[in-house]
């Protein structure tokens, strides 16, 4: 790929699961005229996020797996909150939050208030923490949360629904792409857990959701994929060797490193080996 000019554009969007990035697809993507589709994957929510059972918000479309086939539901189109935002006054409102700083600071201010309300309650209610580790397997009961729920094989209706639906979600892709005669990648990302820097973290992490596996919602998505002859990579992997050689917190700031979002060392260690793989994957199929 050395002295070629690479275009990459960028059709993410903050909270979207796989149901609304297939929607993205078919109504944006097209009109670029792309070489390359490449989904990531960031398991930490979007399994969860195409459920409604698991997302509880009726305010954006999922699909549904039914007689052996991906349904949409829209039905968040009659929703009494999403018209209200679709009037004039609500696309009015949106306007000024679009258009005005004032308003934006306004909006983060409030946001951040709320945001350390709601962290010093937990705090306060946080129970006292035990002296021994937990025995035996944890389960939903004691509150683990939706996202430590993916490295979990899962057992109940709702999560073997939510895997169904992101799986037949990441196929459905795979066939529209391929369909234009355009390569589909599917790439896997990294969660905090998977890549902190000492295996002894890693692994109470582990013992406490009751999991055997960290990256056991990788690995099922890529068996998944190559299944069904779709070219995948994980990074995360990669990504929690090279904390570990380098000792470096690759998710979060401040006071909350270690969780959260990438940081600038993960940004960095995850866009090297993304780039990496996607220029084997393109020399591979240039080759064949």
């Amino acid at each position: 790929m050395a002295g070629r000019n690479v275009e990459v554009i960028n059709f993410g969007v903050s909270g979207y699961g796989t149901a609304q990035e297939l929607i993205t697809l078919r109504n944006q993507v097209w009109q670029y005229s792309p070489d390359l589709v490449l989904l990531t994957v960031t398991t930490n929510n979007d399994i969860s996020d195409n459920s409604q059972a698991l997302k509880k918000t009726n305010q954006i479309p999922y699909f549904v797996w039914r007689d052996e086939r991906l349904i949409e539901d829209d039905s968040f189109l009659q929703t009494r909150s999403f018209q209200s935002r679709n009037n004039f006054p609500g696309r009015a409102g949106r306007w000024l939050r679009d258009h005005l700083r004032l308003v934006q600071a306004i909006q983060q201010a409030a946001f951040a208030v709320r945001v350390m309300r709601e962290q010093r309650a937990a705090k306060s209610s946080e129970p006292e923490k035990p002296t021994t580790a937990p025995q035996g397997p944890v389960t939903p009961m004691d509150e683990l949360g939706v996202d430590n729920l993916i490295y979990r094989e899962p057992s109940d209706p709702v999560w073997i629904n939510a895997w169904t639906v992101t799986e037949q979600l990441i196929k459905t892709m795979r066939s529209e792409v391929e369909s234009k005669g355009v390569a589909f990648v599917v790439m896997t990302l990294s969660n905090p857990p998977q890549v902190l820097p000492t295996s002894a973290s890693r692994d109470a992490f582990l013992q406490r959701v009751g999991a055997k596996d960290i990256f056991y919602p990788d690995n099922r998505i890529a068996q998944f994929c190559r299944r069904e002859g779709i070219a995948v990579r994980t990074l995360a992997p990669a990504m929690q060797q090279y904390a570990q050689q380098n000792n470096v917190m690759l998710h979060g700031f401040g006071r909350d490193i270690g969780n959260g979002h990438w940081n600038v060392a993960g940004h960095h260690i995850a866009g090297q080996l993304a780039a990496d793989e996607i220029c084997k994957l393109l020399a591979n199929r240039k080759s064949e």
